[in-house]
Formats: C-alpha cells, structure tokens, sequence
C-alpha cells in the first residue's frame, strides 16, 4: 500500500453489520455518512473553521470490498493495519460495533499502551451473546482479554447489567454511567488514544436512527465537547451504528456527518 506522510489521516467505510444481535442495516451507513457530509445543506467545515473539503491530509481510501472467501474480521484487521503500516492513521465509518474488535487488534499490534475511549450506551462486554463471541455486543470483552489496550474509559453507559458489571470489574474498566456524567468534566489521557464512538450513546431523540434506542443519553453538543475538549490528539477513531433504515428523515445520518467533522479535526491536530 502506497506511503502516505505521519500527518495523514485515512477514512476508510466498513459495511459490515454481521455482528448485529437485533437489527441488520448498519451495514449501509458509511455511504449514508459520505453523502451527509457533502450535503448542500450544509458545509465541510468544522468548527474550527477547518475546511476537510480542501485538506490535503485527509484522504478516502472508499469502503473495504469484502472477499467472500475470507473471514471478515481477517480481512478489515488486515486492511487497518496495512494503511497504519504507511503512515496513515485510520478514521473508520462503521458498520455495527464489532468491528471495533479488528481495527484494535490492529492498532493494538502497533501502539504501545495505547488507550481506548468508548462512547456508548452499552459497555458491549458480554462474554457472548446468543452463542456468539463476535456480536456487537461483545467486542470490548476481546478487546481487554487479549490485552489490546492498556486502559478502556466507556462514557455514556445505561445498561450495565450484573454480568457486564463483573466484565468490567475483570477487565477494570473505568466506567462513567449516564447517572454519574458532569459533563464539564472530560477525562484526561495519556497519548496514544484512541476513540470509538457508538452512536447511540446520544438520547434517541438526537439519532432515532440507530438500532437500539435507549433513552437517557448524551446530546449532541455533549458527545462534540468530549471530542474537541480531549487533552491529546486521536491516533484513531471509529463511527458505528447508524442504521439508516431507522432514519427515513436523515438527521441521524446529518449527526453522524457533524461528528465525524469534528472527530477528523481532532486527529489531523497531531
């Protein structure tokens, strides 16, 4: 894979949605991300006045076309850590959440202590769900048992359950429940982080297009504050869940297109 300069930050779409446990859909969204972007409605500028329309160092490396002949999860591991090779740093447009588990098995093998920040309704640390140990809602757990990260943060969490509680005692993962959240108060981290972020740790009245509603959460000027006010660029970061088939209106999709404005500001910072 060609080269690219240290500053580079690549997009790459990840229409899989094969770990979903409720609804199928997210697989559409990354093309649904790109055309709220570039909408006329709006504008490619974020709010620090940076226009991503015309910076050289953002590049669209499209959507991973995925060979039916190999593993999924083979194939997006491989894709990110080949472009981490050449000097790009990776924003991904998911898909559903488990893809997280791949690109941090990829990032995992190149960044030393690297910590992971996840906004998110759930904590997705199930041991397995429905007798799958690749759902979405279990990436977390792999993620911490093969010791890809070095310190997990999850902000936005609702639904702890006993197990995942347990899970998250095991893995000691710094839980921020809905119920505990200042939000003028952002964590402080160590370089390098890394930031996955679940749409629907935003309240469903923000992103009803998404696949499990769960009232309570974030607004959308909370989940932008978290970003911009990080204390260290993103070496990465992911956007997953949006499920344009729960979004005939298209304002998650616009949602999504402002968050992922504000979240390529923030690593084209280092």
């Amino acid at each position: 894979m060609q080269e690219r300069p240290p500053s580079t930050v690549t997009i790459l779409g990840i229409p899989n949605d094969d770990g979903s446990s409720y609804l199928r859909g997210a697989a559409q969204a990354p093309d649904v991300i790109r055309q709220a972007f570039r909408s006329p409605s709006s504008n490619t500028c974020c709010e620090t006045g940076l226009d991503l329309d015309a910076e050289p160092r953002l590049l669209d490396a499209g959507d991973l076309e995925f060979d039916v002949d190999l593993a999924p999860f083979d194939q997006i591991e491989t894709t990110v850590g080949e472009l981490l090779d050449g000097g790009s740093r990776v924003l991904t447009l998911g898909g559903d959440h488990a893809i997280a588990y791949p690109i941090l098995k990829a990032y995992g093998q190149r960044y030393e202590r690297l910590s992971l920040l996840q906004l998110d309704a759930h904590p997705d640390l199930y041991d397995e769900l429905d007798g799958n140990y690749l759902s979405h809602a279990c990436p977390f757990a792999r993620i911490m048992e093969e010791g890809l990260v070095a310190r997990l943060v999850q902000i936005g969490i609702r639904t702890l359950n006993p197990h995942q509680s347990m899970q998250a005692e095991r893995f000691g993962v710094e839980i921020i429940e809905m119920r505990d959240w200042d939000p003028t108060t952002v964590p402080e981290f160590e370089a390098p982080l890394y930031l996955s972020l679940d749409l629907d740790v935003l309240d469903p009245a923000f992103a009803p297009g998404v696949s499990h509603h769960e009232p309570g959460g974030l607004s959308v000027r909370e989940v932008i504050r978290v970003i911009q006010d990080l204390n260290v660029p993103l070496v990465g970061a992911d956007l997953v869940e949006l499920n344009p088939t729960r979004d005939p209106s298209g304002v998650t999709a616009m949602v999504a297109a402002k968050l992922f404005k504000e979240i390529a500001a923030k690593m084209l910072e280092g």
